[in-house]
């Protein structure tokens, strides 16, 4: 029973460093979108890449819908009531526009702080960037935090890591779909 424990615990600190992993490198290129001084090009940026990060992260945990509805029953049902616990609204949900508005919505005041600080040359877009960045390593975080939470309480069997034989074969099968 504490070897499974064990494997459990190392099976779900490998989906966090997966999912930081994939965070920080997001998060690299909303601060570089920040940076530029277009104005709303960053926000544009930030939905794009949240609205992939965020599967991506459930993805890691085995809390995507179509992960859930693999489910058994009986563990499905442990896992919606261990989302419920958590209140996330982003954890095994289909990513809509409007799920990453609400989530934006969290960090509204550094969005603000960002766009205002575009008007500064140089230094204004160097704060715009590391806001950028912090914006979203900040939700990304979050969010990584609650599938933990999530997939814990559930005790769900996490999903095997990603290898690139596995990820060529999954395309074959979307695109024959």
């Amino acid at each position: 029973m504490e070897q499974g424990l064990a494997t459990a615990e190392t099976a779900l600190a490998s989906a966090v460093q997966r999912s930081r992993r994939l965070l920080h490198r997001r998060a690299l290129v909303a601060g570089v979108a920040s940076a530029v001084p277009i104005p709303g090009l960053d926000w544009l940026v930030d939905a794009a890449l949240l609205s992939k990060l965020i599967p991506e992260i459930n993805a890691q945990f085995g809390l995507t819908p179509l992960q859930l509805d693999r489910l058994e029953p009986h563990r499905r049902e442990q896992a919606q009531k261990a989302i419920a616990m958590v209140g996330s609204v982003l954890v095994g949900k289909l990513v809509t526009q409007d799920l990453v508005l609400r989530a934006a919505s969290r960090i509204g005041l550094r969005l603000t702080s960002k766009q205002v600080a575009k008007f500064v040359p140089l230094a204004g877009q160097a704060v715009s960037a590391a806001i950028g960045y912090a914006a979203l390593r900040y939700l990304g975080e979050q969010h990584i935090r609650d599938c933990e939470r999530v997939a814990r309480l559930a005790g769900l069997a996490l999903p095997a890591p990603e290898t690139p034989a596995t990820r060529r074969r999954g395309f074959r099968r979307q695109a024959a779909a």
